[in-house]
């Protein structure tokens, strides 16, 4: 019969969508470009571009939950949003090894060319470098709460106890608000500039990227926790949230990895603020 679906696969209808997330992310980028060059609009188009892209991006995002509540979404395109999220991941995993490859570029290799640096890591101009076993070593145990509380959220959605599911989210939530507040301090009071030396520019790029990631990963577990309260996800479908918590696990290791190599290692030796 003509118009009878005979497969698990989810067809979308044109949508317009897409099209203006394109818009919205070239505009922003564009934007930037502007901006970076102190050209004309480089204050204005920036922000047009991302109001835009954030617009686009929840109206999509609201698309998918609708076409999970119509039941959409079966096995299938389930299994495919799992490789869909695997592969993202897999892709910020690139991101990172980029700014460590540049990390270890110049502490292994200091440049004798440049006077800052002077052969030598911690960079000569570099007169005091952040205790790693301060605010750092804070932050690196409250990501790990964060962790186990997000991991216990999941385990109550799976055996269906939703006071749990609340609960260890809102736990999750407050400690990724700890987190990047106490980094926002450590900026604020560190020894150290952005830009004046390789030691800086690297350090900054590789935990400022971080701590976007925690900032964007803590918005992802507040729509979860708002969509708990709504009534949304089952034990056996609850994607969304499940997504959530591997980006969240994701975000505790790459910490983990800075703590260890430009806390600890990259720092050691050197006077502590």
């Amino acid at each position: 019969m003509a118009g009878t679906k005979t497969h698990d696969f989810h067809i979308l209808p044109p949508d317009v969508v897409p099209l203006a997330t394109t818009i919205g992310a070239l505009t922003f980028t564009s934007g930037m470009v502007l901006f970076m060059h102190d050209m004309a609009g480089g204050k204005f188009v920036p922000w047009l571009g991302l109001a835009i892209l954030l617009a686009a991006m929840f109206q999509w995002f609201a698309k998918i939950v609708r076409e999970a509540h119509a039941g959409d979404h079966t096995p299938v395109v389930q299994l495919h949003q799992r490789y869909g999220m695997i592969l993202f991941i897999a892709s910020e995993v690139m991101f990172f090894v980029g700014w460590f490859w540049a990390f270890f570029d110049f502490s292994l290799f200091p440049s004798t060319i440049a006077e800052a640096v002077g052969g030598q890591w911690p960079p000569k101009a570099i007169e005091h470098v952040i205790n790693a076993f301060d605010l750092p070593l804070l932050n690196t145990l409250i990501l790990l709460c964060s962790g186990t509380t997000v991991t216990w959220a999941h385990h109550s959605l799976i055996h269906g106890d939703r006071d749990g599911l609340k609960k260890g989210l809102w736990a999750t939530i407050l400690l990724g608000m700890l987190f990047t507040s106490i980094q926002a301090y450590e900026y604020a009071v560190a020894p150290f500039a952005f830009g004046a030396n390789t030691y800086g520019s690297a350090f900054y790029m590789a935990t400022g990227f971080h701590g976007f990631h925690v900032i964007v990963g803590t918005i992802f577990l507040i729509v979860c926790l708002k969509r708990a309260y709504n009534g949304d996800f089952t034990p056996r479908q609850h994607f969304g949230f499940e997504a959530a918590a591997w980006y969240w696990h994701f975000v505790d290791v790459v910490w983990l990895f800075l703590f260890v190599a430009v806390y600890v290692w990259g720092n050691w030796g050197a006077a502590v603020h």
